[in-house]
């Protein structure tokens, strides 16, 4: 019997910025705008909903203001909590990035997991943090320690990767080798930048280790910090490395689509890749 799963990404354009309303309010804005299209992935039977990187908040990254420190919050914690009612209402898992505060100067970019009763399943905090111009995530965010965990769903065996993650394929084998179905990458990513990547990294991680994935951009411009514009078709792919749906450059939207997991192993009985990999031969990838 087919393994049909209907899964959502939202992406979201910022309501208020920097100089429009207090760090509280610009989150109580962004978090508010998300619950319509929440509430319609939940009408529509979206059974796994992913939302964009720090899905409450701008992406403050260009600027190094510590006052975004008072945006972190414990995972889980208050809109974890608040996310979950919606799970449970709509019997939807949901993967929520926010901004994760575990204690006074220990600050991560991490997605948490929730399951359709609306049980915190576990997070992920993402790995690789990059520190470049427009891009200065050092400031706010410490590496995860958290390695590469999937979660066992009431739908499927969920793994997340965040945005700066799809350059590094060592993760993604990992998150494939630990049993993930679909694999989540929210993201924050502008135009002119690795947008000619957006299309070619996560299709190869796809194809590479036989899984789905779901990828998420933010859309329009941020302002005061001017890094561009983050440039939105989001897309799922399947394990073939096949775009299958993707969202709109310039607008909010809530893509969905419907997807068969037996393909995973129709995939994986084709292409050995998992048999045949060589890990005896691979010393070099763990050389500090």
């Amino acid at each position: 019997m087919p393994r049909i799963i209907k899964s959502g990404l939202i992406q979201m354009s910022l309501p208020m910025t920097e100089g429009e309303g207090t760090i509280a309010e610009i989150m109580a804005a962004m978090e508010a705008k998300h619950i319509p299209l929440i509430e319609e992935a939940g009408r529509q039977g979206v059974q796994i909903l992913c939302l964009q990187e720090i899905f409450n908040t701008p992406y403050f990254c260009p600027g190094q203001d510590k006052a975004w420190y008072a945006s972190a919050e414990s995972v889980p914690g208050p809109t974890t909590d608040r996310m979950a009612e919606y799970a449970k209402k709509y019997n939807m898992v949901m993967i929520v990035p926010v901004y994760e505060r575990e204690q006074a100067g220990f600050l991560y970019n991490t997605a948490a997991v929730i399951d359709a009763d609306g049980t915190y399943l576990g997070k992920y905090r993402k790995n690789h943090i990059p520190h470049t111009t427009g891009f200065w995530e050092k400031f706010f965010f410490k590496p995860g320690n958290l390695g590469y965990p999937v979660f066992q769903t009431k739908y499927a065996k969920v793994g997340v990767y965040i945005c700066y993650d799809r350059h590094f394929p060592d993760g993604a084998r990992i998150l494939g080798l630990n049993g993930a179905e679909i694999v989540y990458n929210p993201s924050a990513t502008v135009a002119g930048l690795s947008q000619y990547l957006w299309k070619l990294e996560q299709p190869a991680h796809a194809a590479a280790n036989g899984y789905f994935m779901g990828c998420i951009n933010r859309v329009g411009e941020e302002k005061p910090w001017n890094l561009g514009r983050f440039y939105g078709t989001s897309y799922f792919v399947d394990p073939r490395g096949q775009i299958i749906a993707q969202a709109d450059e310039y607008k909010d939207e809530l893509l969905i689509a419907e997807f068969d997991l037996d393909m995973i192993e129709e995939v994986r009985n084709t292409w050995q890749f998992f048999r045949d990999r060589r890990p005896e031969t691979y010393e070099k990838l763990v050389e500090l």
